[in-house]
């Protein structure tokens, strides 16, 4: 049901302006839900949005394609009917949240974004408005439908028990992993050399009137902005970490910071442009050396917390809170790793990142690794101690292992049942209509039923 959007935005912003004559030919109604139409454009939209994804579909795709967006039609319908209420605020968030993304892999150049689609903003705004309200009403019915379905233990049982043995998923071995990330510190030696270089280099522009973009192209230590002469495009609040930005919006127009200090090191900043809460600035970034006695002793420092674990000293939990980086997912997380595939804490052995893997193949359940260095996703060097925290040998699904499993695949499969019998309810009282052209699609055939 989340379809539709995904694919009128992908195509509008495809076709641009010729999409509105291809329109004046292709439209006509090939259906009717209640007070919704569904046009033969819309459809036709769909289906060449997929075959751009798929390949060539096959020949009855237009028929599932078309129960789709009356199922989306029927939900609609029936929040308009019941007033469910979506904001012109709420739409206005998401239509400036999509096109701040797209302007993101802009570089933030609206004048790119305006060349590239051939519209404006506000015009490409304009487009997205009435689909994206109507998407948002679809979802808000869905979500009503489904909220309060909740599922007893014994449902979850049964759920199980209905599965044929030798339907059983079959689940490789999995594990759940703890960490205690610790991010090495510089030493104030390094710091005063990056300080006093940053300082020349601020005077060199300010006192010296040289070229900010040259001097930022040749020395700055944050390699994407220095290729652009230091500039960072176009951002509104909350890209920048807090010291930046703090400093960045208190600038008036090509006015140049002084020194910031931020987790990635020291800045100067010059704000070039102002539009609204939006800024336009560049920077100058010099990181302090990490010096090789700064890694032996972050080294030592995770080492000695490791030992404090296992002399139970000091509990894994209390280490983390203590001791790891705090920019880390784990850090709120107790210290348990998080599966972005599955959003849970267990990982299949082929979905760890190779060093961890090695790091825990030898262990037994509740071992600590020694620290050992990784690159994080900003480039930096740290180190990180892993504890195996549970492991499982590759099993058919059993509901002592995989309650938790087995419980989500229940609850999903009872909101389904539950919104396709609200589906039938609803389509014995609503107009129904759907052009002859379609007579001999199979997938169709219930709705069919309800037609006068």
């Amino acid at each position: 049901m989340k379809t539709k959007f995904f694919l009128f935005i992908a195509l509008c912003f495809a076709v641009g302006q010729g999409f509105a004559q291809q329109r004046a030919v292709l439209d006509k109604v090939v259906a009717v839900v209640g007070s919704e139409l569904i046009l033969l454009s819309e459809l036709e939209e769909q289906h060449s949005y997929l075959e751009s994804q798929r390949g060539v579909l096959p020949p009855d795709a237009r028929c599932a394609i078309l129960d789709n967006i009356m199922l989306s039609k029927l939900l609609l319908n029936q929040a308009k009917l019941d007033s469910v209420e979506v904001s012109d605020a709420e739409v206005e968030d998401q239509i400036n949240a999509r096109i701040e993304r797209i302007l993101t892999y802009m570089n933030n150049e609206v004048s790119a974004f305006e060349d590239y689609y051939g519209q404006s903003i506000a015009e490409v705004k304009d487009q997205m408005r009435e689909d994206l309200k109507n998407q948002m009403l679809t979802e808000r019915m869905e979500g009503q439908i489904k909220s309060g379905i909740t599922i007893t233990p014994s449902e979850v049982k049964a759920f199980f028990n209905k599965i044929p043995r030798d339907s059983l998923p079959y689940f490789n071995a999995e594990v759940e992993v703890g960490e205690i990330v610790y991010k090495p510190k510089v030493n104030e030696e390094q710091r005063q050399i990056a300080m006093k270089k940053l300082e020349s280099l601020r005077q060199r522009i300010v006192e010296g009137g040289e070229d900010f973009a040259a001097l930022a192209s040749k020395f700055s230590d944050d390699g994407g902005s220095a290729r652009a002469g230091g500039e960072l495009g176009w951002t509104k609040r909350g890209v920048f970490v807090p010291a930046f930005e703090a400093a960045a919006y208190k600038l008036e127009k090509d006015e140049i910071s002084p020194i910031v200090e931020s987790e990635f090191g020291f800045h100067f900043i010059q704000l070039l442009d102002r539009r609204g809460n939006s800024i336009r600035t560049r920077h100058i970034l010099i990181k302090p050396e990490i010096t090789t006695e700064d890694m032996q002793l972050a080294y030592n420092t995770l080492d000695s917390v490791r030992q404090l674990i296992l002399s139970d000293s000091m509990s894994f939990s209390l280490a983390v809170k203590r001791f790891s980086h705090k920019e880390v997912q784990s850090y709120n997380n107790d210290g348990r790793m998080v599966n972005s595939a599955t959003q849970n804490t267990f990982f299949q052995i082929n979905e760890l990142e190779p060093d961890i893997y090695f790091a825990i193949d030898t262990l037994k359940v509740g071992g600590i690794t020694k620290p050992f260095e990784f690159t994080g996703p900003d480039g930096e060097t740290y180190y990180r101690i892993a504890v195996l925290q549970s492991k499982t040998a590759p099993h058919r699904a059993n509901l002592s292992q995989d309650y938790s499993k087995i419980q989500k695949a229940a609850v999903e499969a009872k909101k389904s049942e539950h919104i396709s019998k609200w589906v039938i309810e609803k389509m014995s009282t609503t107009y129904i209509s759907i052009d002859p052209s379609f007579k001999d699609c199979r997938e169709l055939a219930k709705w069919r039923a309800y037609q006068p």
